[in-house]
């Protein structure tokens, strides 16, 4: 199975940075996920250094290998409370999650964790350890086994408070509103990813606000249970042309989505394996050549410049929507799992041509920017190899 992690944030209107704090590590060596969403008391700097603390506490206490409720009741001791206002000065979800299915979830003080299961909300039994320095401080401890097209959402109370105090909302969205939301979405399209579920999310959130401006912070995670999407990318020729027909049968073999970048590689696979290529002109820019079509092929993209372009919007993480060609090859990384890199190793002469942008680079090292990229921030599972 493989575990995608989706957050959206927003911070509170007139804020520099948000005060919420997020941080999903993976572990590839205990085939393990863990998650961790905070939110600071108030907003702004001091929310976000609290929040901040917090999140980098619990997933070094949860990664230690010490008891889990153990870690819990230290943490939850740890957290001072405002003297003023009797809460939290940080609240927590922390989601650990093992690849086979056995989940453990800690809470304190947050919208409790949605799980979803085939379109419904499952109730999942938990305990409550009370703390025995603080009086109404409550740790909700939950152990759940996954199963694929699970997904658990979680988030801070910006999103169940949305539109508090409006004609419509006078008592916020409410998490009966949140779950009545996430489980349409999930209806209405069973295979959404966890970050498009958490960006609809935190959308229809600011939709209940007034001039969509948020009025505390807002995150929005979804952890999604899953088998497998695998993506193949063939990007520039073979070393040797004796291994042409290898290459194009690589990607005719493959079960899952592929992708062709470059018009070099494009022209191999078609001759290949016999097959037209056809220019679709609408859908490129100013700088980028439009994508092809090809039987067999999801996307097929001119090279350099597409992946360079992709590189700098992935490392960015801001991705628009996919109305050019580098915009369609990231939403199409993002939204698979496991990811094969081919990198052809014959230079093409044109990419040494001095008039060219001078952030062009060997083709392997853009790749190998993408590809970092994937696994630190998004978690995917990406290999490269070159032929």
């Amino acid at each position: 199975m493989f575990v995608e992690v989706g957050i959206q944030q927003r911070r509170k209107h007139g804020q520099n940075i948000c005060g919420d704090a997020f941080v999903s590590h993976k572990y590839a060596d205990q085939n393990r996920v863990i998650s961790v969403l905070s939110d600071g008391l108030g907003s702004g700097v001091k929310a976000n250094i609290l929040s901040t603390m917090t999140v980098a506490m619990a997933a070094k206490f949860t990664e230690s290998g010490l008891d889990f409720v153990r870690c819990a009741k230290i943490m939850m001791d740890a957290l001072p409370v405002c003297q003023k206002r009797m809460i939290s000065y940080a609240t927590f979800t922390i989601v650990d999650c093992r690849m086979h299915g056995a989940t453990r979830i800690i809470e304190m003080d947050s919208p409790p964790v949605l799980l979803v299961r085939r379109g419904q909300a499952v109730a999942c039994p938990s305990t409550t350890i009370e703390s025995p320095r603080e009086d109404k401080r409550i740790l909700r401890f939950t152990e759940v086994t996954l199963e694929p097209e699970d997904r658990l959402v979680f988030c801070t109370d910006g999103i169940t408070q949305a539109g508090l105090g409006t004609r419509s909302y006078p008592l916020g969205w409410r998490e009966d509103g949140v779950e009545d939301y996430v489980l349409d979405q999930v209806r209405a399209t069973p295979s959404v990813s966890a970050r498009d579920l958490s960006e609809a999310l935190l959308q229809e959130a600011l939709r209940k606000e007034h001039f969509r401006r948020a009025q505390d912070d807002m995150s929005a995670a979804v952890v999604y249970f899953r088998r497998p999407r695998k993506l193949l990318m063939l990007t520039g020729p073979p070393f040797l042309k004796e291994r042409d027909a290898e290459y194009a049968r690589l990607l005719d073999q493959f079960d899952g989505k592929r992708v062709v970048c470059g018009g070099t590689t494009a022209n191999i696979v078609a001759r290949e394996l016999d097959r037209p290529i056809n220019m679709i002109l609408r859908g490129g820019d100013r700088v980028l050549p439009p994508i092809s079509e090809m039987a067999g092929v999801d996307l097929i993209t001119e090279g350099i410049l597409t992946l360079t372009r992709a590189a700098q919007l992935i490392e960015a993480d801001t991705i628009p929507p996919d109305t050019d060609p580098a915009a369609q090859l990231v939403h199409l990384l993002l939204e698979s799992d496991m990811i094969q890199f081919v990198v052809g190793s014959r230079i093409n002469e044109a990419h040494q041509d001095p008039s060219l942008p001078v952030d062009i680079e060997i083709r392997r090292n853009i790749v190998k920017r993408i590809a970092h990229v994937l696994e630190e921030r998004h978690l995917k599972e990406v290999t490269v190899s070159c032929i």
